[in-house]
């Protein structure tokens, strides 16, 4: 059965991290539908990928979306400035209601905000791995780490078994 899943994404993404997932989704048989701050605004990865944005957050409803995808990059900070903290408040319904989470690299800089990361292990790049720490999670140093339902990996160097295990996930 085709799933639908969510990506959150906004300017300053690293494009292999949305482009690579969303091929291994849709070659499964999946659809996404990139959700960001405005509905058919135009945002632009580090490297010039350019993707319309399908939903605006304020229309976005969590639970029409079978799984998440967080791609790393300079967007999920940028998502989390969101002064009504809405981007935080969309992916706290997957991680309380154990839906999947796919976040890599900078991704799960998203999850912080969701308050739900006590006790939960996890990887992601360097430089965000003392930041999930501080929010309760044990960070560790593997290509792609799979606890319940949040799937995390480091780099673009790791997307292919991040990729094998996304497609893993939806198959379930």
């Amino acid at each position: 059965m085709a799933k639908k899943v969510a990506v959150l994404l906004d300017n300053e993404f690293e494009d292999i991290e949305f482009t690579s997932p969303k091929e291994a989704i849709e070659n499964a048989g999946h659809e996404v539908v990139v959700i960001g701050k405005n509905a058919n605004e135009e945002v632009t990865g580090k490297h010039g990928e350019k993707v319309t944005v399908d939903v605006g957050i304020a229309d976005a409803k969590a639970e029409d979306y079978d799984a998440l995808l967080l791609p790393g990059g300079f967007a999920p900070d940028l998502l989390r400035g969101d002064s009504e903290g809405r981007f935080g408040a969309f992916a706290k319904y997957y991680t309380t209601n154990d839906v999947p989470v796919f976040a890599i690299c900078h991704g799960p800089q998203i999850l912080i905000d969701t308050d739900d990361l006590e006790g939960r292990t996890m990887t992601a790049v360097l430089n965000i791995r003392k930041d999930l720490s501080n929010a309760g999670a044990h960070v560790v140093d593997e290509s792609v780490v799979v606890d319940k339902n949040i799937v995390t990996s480091r780099t673009p160097d790791d997307l292919d078994d991040f990729n094998h295990e996304i497609a893993k996930q939806l198959e379930a």
